[in-house]
């Protein structure tokens, strides 16, 4: 049989097609990861950044028009739009294979690498786009790729020209103390933080090398980590477009935006360690416990409480409901004549830097026990249990005779008060325990008492308190800190 010309043509025409079709089916099925290799720079390299969008309500939001922004100056742009859960209402994304939708909550269905965001990208860099921003200059994102290149910063941001536009902060990051500390940035374009909303480019491999990548709110997050490591985050003057149909713009959907916004960051800030906030004009922010919650740590064992082995010291919440507690349980001492003074540790701190010991767990105080009954809390603790007026709970301690007056009912951080007596001119109680500084002294070491600031007030104490302290502690105790027992963890060792 003898094809036609226009047979011959229509077979070669179907073949070609054929074969089209064959490599764009064998394009789709190669790894991504072989798909990003190539050139790095020029367009045939295709896009070197993802578009990762996290920051947004499910509620309310304008996540399709910001991913149309990025399609409409580059079809083939990656973008991934990461959320705990399916979104509700559903997301109107593009049904195209370069927009993804990455749910982080693991479930039972599928494998664990579908709930880890980086499985979603395999560009070199990533771009933290905020909901309410919109690409409207081309190339922006290349543009911030180069300035990350050239160096002098480990990320480089854009801010998005809304109504809470991005702007730099110093911020200081102890896991010792439990603290983040902001302030004005002393360099700026060249910080460790932003406050306000913008457009985050880092290396993909430095963004997923964290610890908590895509916890929210993205921010506090992001910087709170990046800072604790180093990094500078660098602010361009070249602002995102605000969407033309912004999200959140009823009363009530901000309303609801602020409200979950507080509660997750809250949550974020305790779960990364972080128990006080210190604003830019001093603001406090506290994220750990008070007199209606648990205190921070459990049962201490062997003088040495959990967070020491975590080369943290006490939480600061705590070191505050420590000097609340002492104060109010000196005044009362005080107005009943109940004569009193600094022991052990407390007394240690009063003499280095007038606080509590920065890694103590506890107050401790000598009362003078025939003193006792001039106390009505005292002498209702001998009973039994006593909560006063404002919340202290006055009792006998488990572990002997003596005193503690703990913070609340719920929160236990205390107050020791332990009765001691003259017995030929020394001081001796009933009550001993395995502590090196649990010894008996000379009573001329009470007479008289001395003021000495302590805790944010003025209390008694020893007299002499030096000698007083290395009778108890050892030679040169004031100057050498030292953990409570180095035995089982030392200072020097611990970091």
């Amino acid at each position: 049989m003898r094809l036609t010309r226009c047979q011959a043509v229509l077979a070669a025409a179907i073949t070609l097609n054929l074969l089209v079709l064959f490599y764009v089916s064998w394009l789709q099925h190669q790894p991504r990861n072989s798909r990003a290799r190539g050139p790095r720079r020029g367009a045939a390299a295709g896009p070197r950044v993802t578009v990762l969008v996290r920051e947004f309500e499910a509620f309310d939001n304008a996540v399709p028009e910001l991913v149309d922004s990025f399609l409409q100056q580059d079809a083939a742009q990656p973008v991934v739009v990461a959320a705990d859960t399916l979104p509700y209402p559903p997301l109107a994304l593009p049904r195209v294979p370069n927009v993804r939708l990455a749910l982080l909550q693991p479930a039972l269905d599928r494998p664990a690498a579908a709930s880890r965001p980086e499985t979603y990208v395999a560009t070199e860099f990533v771009a933290l786009v905020p909901d309410g921003a919109r690409a409207e200059v081309p190339g922006q994102l290349e543009h911030m790729v180069e300035v990350l290149r050239a160096g002098g910063a480990r990320l480089v941001a854009a801010p998005v020209a809304s109504a809470n536009p991005a702007r730099c902060l110093a911020l200081n990051v102890s896991l010792r103390e439990w603290t983040a500390r902001y302030g004005p940035a002393p360099s700026a374009p060249r910080c460790d933080a932003l406050d306000g909303d913008a457009v985050v480019l880092l290396r993909a491999r430095d963004l997923f090398n964290l610890s908590a990548p895509l916890a929210r709110p993205v921010g506090t997050g992001l910087f709170l980590q990046t800072a604790l490591r180093g990094w500078a985050v660098r602010l361009l003057d070249l602002p995102f477009g605000a969407a033309r149909l912004p999200p959140l713009a009823t009363a009530h959907a901000r309303w609801k935006a602020e409200r979950e916004g507080r509660a997750r960051r809250a949550a974020l800030l305790r779960a990364l360690g972080i128990r006080l906030v210190s604003g830019e004009g001093g603001r406090l922010e506290w994220f750990g416990c008070s007199k209606e919650t648990p205190r921070c740590f459990g049962t201490v064992v062997g003088d040495t409480p959990a967070y020491l082995y975590e080369q943290r010291w006490t939480p600061p919440c705590c070191l505050r409901a420590l000097r609340e507690t002492a104060r109010y349980v000196v005044g009362v001492l005080e107005a009943a004549g109940v004569r009193y003074w600094l022991e052990g540790g407390s007394l240690l701190g009063a003499a280095r830097h007038g606080d509590i010991i920065p890694w103590d767990y506890d107050v401790d105080l000598g009362i003078y026990l025939e003193d006792v009954g001039n106390c009505e809390q005292l002498r209702g603790a001998e009973a039994g249990s006593v909560v006063d007026e404002r919340g202290f709970v006055w009792e006998k301690a488990v572990e002997g005779d003596f005193f503690r007056v703990q913070y609340s009912e719920s929160n236990h951080l205390h107050v020791d008060l332990w009765p001691f007596y003259p017995r030929n001119g020394v001081m001796t109680k009933d009550t001993w325990l395995d502590h090196r500084q649990d010894v008996e002294f000379p009573e001329h070491f009470l007479q008289p008492l001395v003021p000495l600031p302590f805790a944010g007030f003025v209390a008694q104490a020893p007299n002499n308190y030096r000698r007083f302290l290395e009778l108890k502690f050892g030679p040169g105790v004031i100057e050498n800190p030292e953990y409570p027992n180095p035995s089982l963890l030392s200072l020097a060792g611990s970091g």
